[in-house]
């Protein structure tokens, strides 16, 4: 059987879900059209779905291409409850690691395959895995929680994606895809409610096709109030959300070798961090100072001891429902804002020329007041505490592509070229809201007037341009039509350049300026051993680009990070396409491994200054890892599958100059280098999950009671670059119990009932701990969120 394949960039090429229990697993790494790949998708009664994808006029099976990638589908999102990106956290994709940056919901941390950088939310900083919608990709981690609106599925391609993906996609990519506009009316609309006062509702709309034109209106809300109160009166508590937005379509096809598509999106999100608990206290066993010691030593903490702990302050080694000290608090607002044209046309046989422009901002206010007494500033009598960080980031970014996929009898190419434009900016302060007494029996409120007059920390304002030209083809000999041979390679040219213009409360001029000239090549061998079983070996590169870091205190630069990855794989169907099972097994060498130190540093004001210095520690990080993939399907109603991730990572120590800028203000001055062991974030060595599907018909109509079960697994992992403390233990379930496709009249109205919940067990583990403030009070850490629970109910007309 031949193949043909063809790799496209970012929403060039096609892959659409498996519609099994478990995100199904192949690889060709881009999204057609959502509607060929619904045609094109067929599912044997006897056996699993076959899946076959379509670009530029041909057919390509999934089980047939030769990279590893994991598709979770818009009927596996329902199943799984998960209404915006941080709900993947739970792990049930293993490969995709999805965590809060700090606490906070705002901004988030993506990883893959040990790709996963800690802190990549200010201007200069770039992420490892790139996150796309719609093949567009969206340059900063704030913005990424937003909630989803009629997503088709979502594609995770694993691994270095340097020549189709370009720049920031080390790790992998993660390629959200929405469903385009039909031009038949019909819709959707949803409406549910759960604990926490939570209620939610999605409407969808499709339009007739009107003059060579058809329209598809979106709109989504989502609300949860918080799951740890404040104990403050009025203020809002932590892990409280509220989502909304919506999204136009729109279709043309005035000829039938064009076709564009058109769309405009907006988004809202409010909300609010994960408290933070102090889970215990001294642990390095210091003097304890006392209230006299601190008087006479002028209202500071004496050298080498720990602060009392006040009478209020607990030790909360468990998640807790409510604070144990209220604190000022409002939610953090993100805006988002697209518009997006992507233009295909076809002149003749075997080519397609495509055209995708798109522009995205993204607004966040923050307002994180996660830590109360938990964290520093320690207790000092009648001294200010609780950090409440307000910070401020604004991007816009402009990118254009121009990409010729085709086909000759052989050979099946894409060429395209490159461009993208940001502009990014930050500001942050770092007011104490709180006040103790002399004793700490007691505490008020600093006058919140004087919040937003606090001394600015930092303030900042970056550029990127990025430019590139790429290749790739695939040739598949006339005489050996089992055998593959994929070659390509791209050039990408990055200029960045930013100012800090502000450090605590003084204005400063201290700038970066980079050029990079990278070139990524891709070499795969893919064999056909049989109609059941494909094999391929693959050689890829990739790269993060460098930056600068706006929380320095003088805007040191770093360079870019680099990653060669060898990976070899197998893809089977078994006992009559009843199983499917995909193995990967892969190594990297990472060099120039961009590595952050972070340390709060108390400032002459009373507050705490978030210092921290990003830098290219020396020498060869070696990552490695084995990827199991299996899916069920025993019988017409029932079916099964497990995932599993297994990743080791090893870096060379790090030179820390943030504790050599600490040393040298010694009297007298130490100038030694200092080389610090440093490791990988939210990386488990194992991370596994598994779920089952039962499906029977009722009442003969067309009906069906549908349940769906998940079990997800994370061993233990380290949450900050340069402290030797992990996380906990994760085991997490979700469920769902639904009656499907109630007939509701003659003219195809169908109603769909459902209980859901996630974590149904409660499970309670720290996914975020540091033991940064532990010399002078205790490690403090956060949790998962409780379990919760809900009703929901849908109509598809």
């Amino acid at each position: 059987m031949k193949r043909t394949v063809s790799l496209h960039l970012v929403s060039l090429a096609a892959i659409a879900a498996f519609q099994t229990t478990t995100p199904a697993f192949a690889a060709e790494a881009a999204a057609v059209d959502a509607a060929a790949v619904d045609e094109a998708t067929r599912q044997d009664n006897s056996g699993l779905v076959d899946i076959v994808v379509t670009a530029t006029k041909r057919e390509t099976n999934l089980q047939d291409t030769p990279i590893a990638i994991a598709v979770m589908s818009d009927e596996d999102l329902k199943k799984r409850q998960v209404q915006s990106l941080l709900d993947l956290a739970d792990g049930g994709i293993p490969s995709l690691r999805v965590a809060t940056f700090e606490s906070r919901q705002t901004a988030l941390t993506v990883g893959m395959r040990g790709i996963v950088p800690g802190d990549a939310n200010q201007p200069a900083r770039e992420q490892g895995v790139g996150v796309y919608i719609d093949g567009v990709y969206l340059g900063r981690q704030h913005g990424l929680n937003a909630g989803f609106l009629d997503v088709q599925r979502i594609e995770v391609l694993k691994g270095p994606q340097g020549t189709l993906f370009g720049r920031n996609t080390e790790g992998g990519a993660v390629n959200i895809v929405t469903r385009a506009p039909t031009g038949e009316f019909g819709g959707r609309a949803s409406a549910g409610m759960g604990n926490f006062g939570a209620y939610s509702g999605q409407l969808r709309i499709d339009l007739p096709e009107v003059a060579g034109f058809s329209f598809k209106i979106d709109a989504g809300l989502q609300h949860q109030n918080a799951t740890t109160k404040n104990p403050l009166e009025g203020q809002v508590g932590w892990n409280y959300f509220h989502r909304y937005g919506g999204r136009i379509a729109a279709r043309w096809e005035p000829t039938n070798t064009i076709t564009a598509d058109f769309s405009a999106d907006i988004g809202r999100d409010k909300n609010t961090a994960f408290l933070s608990q102090l889970i215990n206290y001294n642990p390095t066993n210091r003097p304890i100072a006392t209230l006299a010691q601190i008087v006479a030593n002028g209202n500071r903490l004496p050298s080498g001891f720990v602060a009392p702990l006040p009478p209020l302050l607990k030790v909360q080694p468990d998640r807790v429902s409510t604070a144990d000290i209220g604190v000022p608090q409002q939610p953090s607002v993100g805006k988002t804002f697209g518009v997006v044209s992507n233009i295909k046309w076809r002149p003749f046989d075997g080519i397609e020329i495509r055209s995708i422009t798109a522009w995205r901002t993204v607004s966040d206010r923050q307002f994180d007041n996660s830590g109360g007494a938990n964290r520093t500033p320690t207790f000092l009598p009648n001294a200010t505490f609780s950090r409440y960080s307000l910070a401020t980031l604004d991007q816009r970014q402009f990118s254009q592509e121009i990409q010729a996929v085709g086909n000759t009898e052989t050979v099946d190419y894409v060429l395209g070229l490159y461009y993208f434009n940001e502009r990014a900016n930050d500001t942050a302060r770092t007011p104490n809201t709180n006040r103790w007494n002399a004793d700490g029996t007691a505490f008020s409120i600093v006058d919140p007037v004087t919040y937003p007059l606090a001394v600015t920390a930092r303030a900042s304002i970056a550029f990127a341009k990025s430019y590139a030209v790429y290749g790739q083809a695939t040739y598949t000999p006339e005489q050996l039509e089992s055998l593959h041979v994929t070659v390509g390679g791209r050039v990408t040219r990055d200029d960045k350049n930013g100012q800090l213009f502000t450090v605590n409360g003084a204005s400063t001029n201290f700038t970066f300026d980079q050029r990079n000239t990278r070139i990524d090549p891709l070499a795969t061998v893919a064999w056909d051993a049989s109609d059941a079983v494909n094999l391929y070996a693959k050689y890829a590169t990739g790269y993060r680009a460098g930056g600068a870091s706006s929380r320095s205190l003088n805007y040191r630069a770093f360079g870019p990070e680099s990653v060669k990855s060898y990976e070899i794989g197998a893809k089977t169907e078994l006992f009559d396409r009843l199983v499917r099972l995909n193995l990967a097994g892969y190594i990297m060498d990472r060099t120039d491994s961009q590595v952050d130190f972070n340390f709060f540093i108390p400032q002459t004001n009373g507050t705490v200054r978030n210092t921290l210095e990003t830098v290219n520690a020396e020498g060869v990080t070696k990552i490695k890892g084995i990827e199991a993939d299996l899916t069920v399907r025993p019988t017409d109603s029932l079916s099964f599958g497990v995932s599993y991730a297994y990743t080791d990572v090893k870096i060379p120590p790090a030179r820390n100059t943030v504790q050599e800028q600490l040393n040298a203000s010694l009297t007298p001055a130490v100038t030694t280098p200092v080389f610090q062991d440093v490791y990988v974030v939210y990386t488990p060595k194992h991370a596994i999950s598994g779920s089952i599907d039962f499906e029977t018909p009722v009442g003969g109509a067309g009906a069906a009671v549908k349940l769906h079960l998940d079990a997800n697994y994370s061993s233990p992992s380290f949450t900050f670059d340069n402290e030797n403390v992990k996380n906990e233990k994760a085991f997490l379930m979700n469920g769902r119990l639904s009656l499907a496709d109630i007939p509701m009249s003659d003219n195809g109205q169908l109603l769909t009932v459902a209980l859901w919940a996630r974590n149904m067990f409660n499970e309670s583990h720290i996914y975020r701990r540091s033991n940064a403030n532990g010399p002078v009070l205790g490690d403090y850490a956060n949790f998962n969120a409780p379990r919760t629970i809900g009703v929901e109910a849908t109509v598809n007309f």
